[in-house]
């Protein structure tokens, strides 16, 4: 394994297991704020039960995080030093601003914890909203860094050579916004069917408590809110893809030729040899009519593109239709419960949860599949259009050791974080409604 390779795959394994982190790190607090606010709003002890323990799993996400992340950016400096030192100066506010809503989030998780029986109930309720906010305003920093590596601003050229000047560029350039609001809609889709998978499986083993349908509940206004919002934030998405990556759309839509009335693939296999898609659903001017709105439109396809700038198109075509195919299953299966909780008034068949336990990984799946398209789209560029992924790796040789150093350290994380988590699970399950234990819990 070459060093490039080498470099990508443990970036590629160490991010694929941190997005996990940082989506529960974002999504379980608005969980906990939730619940917690419906005690307040209720007298219920079960939303109360329900926020110390989504509470727990907070903190447990974010210590684990916490390492995560700090495993990351060492990854930058040493796998990426060309990178740094062409990009540093700009991308690092976004990282810099990020560091203080970490902080921020870190002080009110200790107040939160050990607010419980310390401050009022209302005060110990607002401690939690800085945790939602911050935690969420950290994925939007970090975002912000990727959004100017997709559209880069604020490059001049400086003695024969380009230079990163800008230090606000993550924050001015048009994909910031965009990439953000995605990003943060799909760690609560992810989080709110994952969680309501938990709690659909403990209602199929006989838990029919209160504790377990309100937890059903929450968990699914939460992820079917943002499963509704997703196909609008994509469509944009989508449109301002097109204007500012036309390669990467290219890619995704497995377009090889520039043609008006360009038909929508769903589904297929690109072969990029001969430029065919094999399979395909073809929705006739469908892409023309995404990306510009009128079906005479001319959609630039990867026939415009130098072949030693084309992404992968297989990788990104499939893992394109994969994230679309999984954010619609869990919008259908969102809007099957709640429409069969008001026709039925609260009831749950066993058909329903059972269907709510299968699609309840999907969110976690469109996340990396997201992440495949955002970066794999972008190839082979590491800052669209200025660097390639090539140009920034180490020249040091010798990357395969630390690829497995770093892979070992991240399956530990996510088995420890796993392990912990069904614990936490298992002994919140245990507690008898109404009880003192789950007001201990």
């Amino acid at each position: 394994m070459d060093g490039l390779t080498a470099a990508r795959a443990q970036m590629e394994v160490s991010l694929g297991f941190h997005m996990i982190f940082a989506a529960l790190g974002i999504g379980l607090p608005l969980l906990m704020v939730l619940a917690e606010g419906l005690a307040l709003r209720t007298g219920r002890d079960h939303y109360r039960a329900l926020a110390r323990t989504w509470a727990k799993a907070t903190a447990l996400t974010f210590a684990v995080g916490a390492v995560s992340g700090t495993a990351l950016s060492f990854e930058l400096g040493l796998l990426w030093p060309r990178f740094m030192a062409f990009s540093g100066a700009v991308i690092g506010s976004a990282f810099a601003l990020e560091g203080y809503a970490f902080f921020i989030e870190a002080i009110f998780i200790g107040l939160y914890l050990y607010g419980w029986d310390r401050l009022s109930p209302f005060r110990h309720w607002l401690t939690g909203i800085p945790i939602a906010v911050s935690g969420l305003l950290s994925g939007v920093l970090v975002v912000a860094a990727n959004a100017w590596m997709q559209v880069p601003g604020g490059i001049r050229e400086a003695g024969g050579t380009l230079a990163a000047v800008d230090p606000l560029g993550p924050f001015r350039t048009p994909a910031w916004i965009h990439m953000a609001v995605h990003s943060s809609l799909s760690c609560y889709i992810a989080t709110g069917f994952g969680v309501a998978g938990v709690y659909a499986l403990g209602l199929l083993k006989g838990r029919r408590d209160a504790y377990h349908r309100s937890g059903l509940g929450v968990a699914l206004a939460v992820g079917a809110v943002a499963a509704l919002l997703q196909p609008l934030s994509g469509d944009y998405t989508a449109r301002q893809t097109a204007r500012h990556q036309p390669a990467k759309l290219a890619a995704m839509e497995a377009h090889f030729r520039t043609q008006a009335r360009a038909p929508l693939l769903v589904g297929g296999l690109p072969d990029e040899r001969t430029g065919e898609v094999r399979g395909a659903i073809r929705i006739p001017a469908g892409l023309s009519l995404l990306v510009a709105r009128t079906p005479d439109a001319v959609v630039p396809g990867l026939d415009a593109v130098p072949p030693d700038r084309r992404p992968p198109v297989a990788v990104t075509h499939l893992a394109f239709d994969l994230m679309v195919g999984s954010a619609f299953l869990l919008l259908g299966a969102g809007a099957l419960y709640w429409f069969l909780r008001w026709r039925r008034r609260g009831a749950h068949p066993p058909w329903l949860l059972r269907l709510l336990v299968a699609v309840s990984p999907l969110g976690f799946l469109a996340l990396e599949a997201g992440w495949v398209v955002a970066e794999a789209g972008r190839q082979p560029w590491v800052v669209y259009g200025v660097m390639r992924t090539a140009d920034a790796v180490t020249p040091v040789p010798h990357v395969g050791p630390t690829f497995l150093m770093f892979t070992l350290l991240y399956l530990f994380l996510g088995g420890t974080l796993a392990l912990l988590l069904r614990r936490l699970a298992g002994a919140s399950a245990a507690q008898p409604e109404g009880s003192e234990a789950v007001r201990a819990a």
